[in-house]
């Protein structure tokens, strides 16, 4: 590696334990230099194929270091091994100094979040649908039902140009032409090298089911990403000013695993494969902010994974609005309250809940009165109270 980058090596005996799952403050990550080291979780809900032992070249404790979370895996060495340590201050640095390691990292984030995204969603969404272009007619008649235009005209659009020979192809231009008057904000046509994109209100910037070549930056406004489950909009995040869409795609070449909507007026910063090639070396710091946000993304998704393994929905529940916590850095140890930006059907869709099973579990949470619903959102009154009540679930379930 050229340049100052100045990155230390240090040596750990034979089953030594290196990281620990759950401990706060991931500073560092590694990459094995010489000898092996395995990788386990507490909670192993679904095999990743050649996650558990790794060798010279591999790296692991990436994704708690860049997203600043607790670790998520506890790793040992198996033999003897040198391990070149990186701060998360270097890492700028180390991918502009190395391409290679940036790309094999990403790709592989990438690749691991699809992964775990798609077994997520099985889990508690109970969804195997598979995405592909002939999905778009669904999305649109999904929209169309719901009297939201601008989406509806968007994806049978999509579908007609990606499926022109398909068997609804007639049906989706004539509801085009029905919603034609009615679709206002639709954005469908971009100049190749109009990379500076404005999204009004309501307009999809992709759906569900279509295949992509371009990841985005949003430089204003905020984005919504939504997915279509058992013929209800899921929302599964709202995006602001600095965050990075549309980026499984781009890497990965498949169709998009879910919609983005803009949420109100945006502005986006548009990249393609061969841009994105040549900001791995010309603009680290972009390649650095990807990186982290595929971290955060995966920790919340491991997060996630593992909350399915909770047998008690009650105790479920609880560790779902931990991880929301978490995942807002919100102080855990003060008896402090905290307003939730979701409300509780949300909350049952994050723990794969029927609404009627979800309100019924729901009332016990609500009848000492430390949580609350206000303006549709969840209130609790403390948020060391979340933390204890999902430890006594977590520690019920071991003893049982």
């Amino acid at each position: 590696m050229s340049g100052k980058l100045e990155l230390s090596f240090v040596n750990f005996p034979k089953n030594a334990y290196i990281t620990l799952e759950g401990k706060q403050n991931a500073d560092r990550f590694f990459i094995i230099h010489r000898g092996k080291v395995r990788l386990s979780k507490e909670v192993e809900v679904v095999a990743e194929e050649g996650r558990d032992i790794l060798g010279p070249g591999d790296f692991f404790a990436v994704i708690s270091t860049m997203s600043s979370h607790s670790h998520i895996e506890t790793a040992q060495a198996v033999t003897d091994v040198t391990l070149i340590s990186v701060k998360k201050e270097q890492y700028s640095q180390l991918i502009q100094n190395n391409t290679p390691v940036a790309m094999k990292i990403i790709l592989q984030f990438s690749k691991r979040m699809r992964y775990l995204d798609e077994a997520l969603t099985r889990l508690t969404l109970k969804n195997t649908a598979e995405n592909d272009p002939s999905h778009l007619f669904d999305v649109g008649t999904y929209y169309h039902k719901q009297s939201q235009f601008n989406q509806a005209y968007y994806a049978y659009h999509q579908y007609v140009k990606y499926c022109p020979g398909g068997k609804m192809v007639n049906q989706a231009r004539e509801e085009m032409m029905k919603i034609a008057l009615y679709a206002q904000n639709i954005t469908l046509i971009h100049e190749p090298d109009d990379f500076n994109r404005e999204y009004p209100k309501d307009s999809m910037l992709f759906s569900e089911g279509e295949p992509g070549d371009e990841l985005y930056i949003i430089q204003k406004g905020s984005v919504k990403i939504t997915k279509i489950v058992d013929n209800n909009e899921v929302l599964l995040a709202v995006l602001k000013a600095g965050d990075i869409l549309g980026e499984m795609a781009l890497l990965e070449s498949k169709p998009r695993s879910a919609s983005a909507i803009a949420f109100e007026n945006c502005s986006v910063l548009a990249v393609n494969r061969t841009n994105f090639v040549r900001m791995v070396g010309t603009q680290p710091q972009i390649i650095a902010r990807l990186t982290t946000l595929l971290s955060e993304r995966l920790w919340f998704v491991y997060k996630q994974l593992a909350n399915t393994q909770i047998v008690n929905p009650l105790g479920r529940m609880y560790d779902a609005l931990l991880i929301q916590l978490e995942k807002n850095r919100v102080t855990l140890s003060l008896e402090q309250s905290y307003v939730f930006d979701f409300g509780p059907q949300e909350l049952f869709n994050m723990v794969g809940l029927s609404r009627n099973d979800g309100m019924s579990v729901f009332r016990k949470m609500t009848e000492t009165g430390k949580i609350q619903v206000f303006e549709n959102k969840i209130m609790v009154m403390s948020v060391l109270e979340i933390l204890r009540q999902t430890d006594f679930f977590k520690k019920i379930q071991r003893i049982g």
